[in-house]
């Protein structure tokens, strides 16, 4: 990863975060996508909320990492934050079923 690129990635603890250069309007978007800013004694850890449910944290990564590609940032997406292949099975919808009779 070159020094300059931003890399919005889940760690090993689940998390996700970004690492790299941020500057006003690179935080700016990824609050925008739903990103919580930290002051640390590092400078700034920027992550998404804990426990949102890893669809919801997939989704807003790669918002984050539209937004900023599309204002001409470098920008790596960590593979567990892309969706999977349509033809995969593992993302095949579930059947439908009946909803409950209503009871009176």
């Amino acid at each position: 990863m070159a020094d300059d690129t931003i890399e919005i990635a889940r760690r090993p603890g689940g998390e996700v975060d970004v690492a790299g250069p941020l500057d006003d309007l690179a935080v700016a978007l990824l609050k925008r996508a739903g990103f919580l800013t930290e002051p640390t004694l590092r400078g700034l850890w920027v992550r998404l909320p804990f426990d949102m449910g890893r669809s919801w944290e997939n989704e807003r990564g790669r918002w984050a990492a539209e937004m900023l590609g599309a204002a001409r940032y470098p920008v790596v997406l960590d593979d567990s934050l892309r969706p999977t292949s349509a033809h995969s099975p593992r993302t095949r919808a579930p059947a439908l079923r009946a909803a409950p009779p209503r009871h009176r």
